[in-house]
């Protein structure tokens, strides 16, 4: 079931299984996924990454997941673009800048109580259910469900994250700088241009860090260049010189010493066991 508004909105759910897994790897440019696994043993890769899903586990993927199927065996899948839910200025936990998809290196996923579950399925019917409607008021209710769901999993996501144990602020300091890496990773290499960006200190931030996480602000970034590189690596045929300068390196050397101290391995060598294959690092 699919709604397409004037505006270019965009909302579809979608019942996958192995005949149609394909779906799931499909992503057009500002959409976000949720996949709602409900059966065991589902088998994908991500940024080439393998991970098992059981049933009820909930996974969130933004546009820039690569995703390739290796076994399906039964998953509901919501999928949404920008112009329908996310607003890029909106300030909310659940929306861009959220903390289910802010594209942060680390995968996001859940896994629900019986309780929770629960309280998923009933939303999930009245949503499929609103997918029929045909009036005026479809859009709006659609999004009113939508925004529902996303609640439910981001006080599911913030219970299992220990987010209760942090303050407002912190949680807000950190969704903030994740975001703000998501657009500016390729040009901003350093911690102090993001801690300008947030008008904090770059001990600020690393204090911050230290409260909810088990990394510094740098190696966030690290990562979430590495995982762009890797991407490139594996899924286009750009050279070595070329990728690193897509995401800031000034020169193929300095990339290569980068990502070798990162990855353990040259980008060369990263493409060559790639292509044969084998998933380095997994």
């Amino acid at each position: 079931m699919k709604y397409e508004g004037s505006n270019g909105e965009y909302f579809e759910v979608t019942d996958i299984n192995q005949e149609n897994s394909s779906l799931i790897a499909l992503s057009r440019k500002s959409e976000l996924s949720l996949v709602w696994f409900v059966s065991d043993d589902n088998v994908l890769k991500v940024d080439s990454v393998e991970w098992t899903f059981n049933h009820n586990d909930i996974l969130f993927l933004t546009e820039f997941h690569k995703v390739e199927v290796s076994q399906i065996n039964g998953l509901k899948l919501l999928r949404f673009n920008r112009p329908f839910y996310c607003i890029l200025d909106h300030d909310s936990e659940i929306g861009c800048k959220g903390i289910l998809y802010y594209g942060a290196s680390d995968l996001s996923y859940i896994h629900p109580n019986e309780d929770d579950v629960e309280v998923f399925k009933a939303a999930w019917k009245v949503l499929c259910m609103e997918m029929k409607s045909t009036d005026n008021l479809q859009l709006e209710m659609l999004q009113m469900l939508l925004k529902r769901i996303l609640i439910l999993c981001t006080r599911i996501y913030k219970v299992q994250r220990s987010y209760q144990d942090i303050t407002k602020v912190n949680v807000d300091i950190i969704r903030e700088f994740n975001f703000l890496v998501e657009i500016h990773f390729r040009q901003k290499h350093n911690v102090a241009d993001y801690a300008d960006l947030v008008h904090k200190s770059p001990k600020t931030l690393s204090n911050v860090f230290k409260k909810m996480s088990d990394k510094t602000p740098l190696q966030f970034i690290h990562e979430r260049l590495l995982l762009e590189a890797r991407r490139l690596l594996r899924y286009t045929d750009k050279s070595i010189s070329a990728i690193g300068y897509e995401i800031g390196f000034a020169d193929v050397q300095a990339f290569s010493r980068f990502f070798k101290t990162q990855e353990g391995l040259s980008p060369l060598d990263f493409r060559k066991i790639q292509q044969s294959g084998t998933i380095a690092n997994s």
